[in-house]
């Protein structure tokens, strides 16, 4: 099935819902200026009331990677999904340090092209703008590495993920706004029905996304 991350998520009522309706990972947004930044400590508190086999995954555009690490480790976080301009060598150095490391890209960028240079299993693909809520032309996802974990992202919502995943054939799927009622607060009807058509789109398929040749993470990790 198609894995499910439910992104910018800011308290701990969300975050369990999105749990309990069948979320693989819940993505905690650290992005200076975001609509939906939150501290480290407020990650901390959410991050602990999450059961381990669910993959808690700080978010970072351009940040330092010293400061990435810190922030993975005292929020008690399992991944960290760097979403800047990060070279290879940088991300392999966080990815020394934190048990999962997520690299995003923007569709059609030089950085997307040269994705499979980035040591890591995962690679989410998402509009020009991250964090926009725009869809991008799904045909980019083609030129991405077929040896990674491919991620979608970027304007996906209840109406429109089934269509994206029979079209990308993704390993997974990352929403935010496509399930908010407002910046940084889930709407629940919403947020189910996502992940409800997610899933089943996902069983719906002809083919099976590629499997990555990497190991993907292990929950069971300490």
């Amino acid at each position: 099935m198609t894995w499910v991350k439910i992104c910018g998520v800011t308290d701990i009522d969300d975050a369990l819902l999105a749990v309990a309706l069948g979320a693989d990972s819940i993505g905690l947004n650290f992005v200076s200026g975001s609509k939906r930044q939150i501290a480290p400590v407020r990650g901390r508190d959410i991050a602990s009331r999450i059961p381990p086999e669910t993959l808690t995954v700080g978010i970072f555009r351009n940040e330092a990677k010293e400061r990435v690490v810190d922030i993975v480790h005292t929020a008690g976080l399992r991944a960290a999904q760097l979403h800047g301009n990060e070279s290879p060598e940088e991300v392999a150095w966080v990815a020394e340090r934190v048990p999962t490391v997520i690299k995003a890209v923007s569709a059609g960028t030089p950085q997307a092209q040269h994705a499979s240079e980035f040591p890591v299993p995962i690679i989410l693909v998402d509009a020009a703008v991250p964090g926009s809520g725009k869809v991008f032309d799904w045909s980019l996802a083609d030129s991405l590495p077929t040896n990674k974990h491919i991620v979608l992202a970027g304007g996906l919502h209840p109406d429109n993920v089934a269509e994206a995943i029979a079209a990308v054939k993704p390993w997974g799927v990352d929403v935010a706004s496509g399930v908010e009622r407002e910046a940084g607060r889930k709407d629940p009807s919403a947020l189910r029905r996502f992940i409800q058509n997610a899933k089943a789109a996902g069983e719906a398929l002809d083919e099976p996304a590629p499997e990555s040749n990497q190991p993907m993470y292990d929950w069971e990790v300490e």
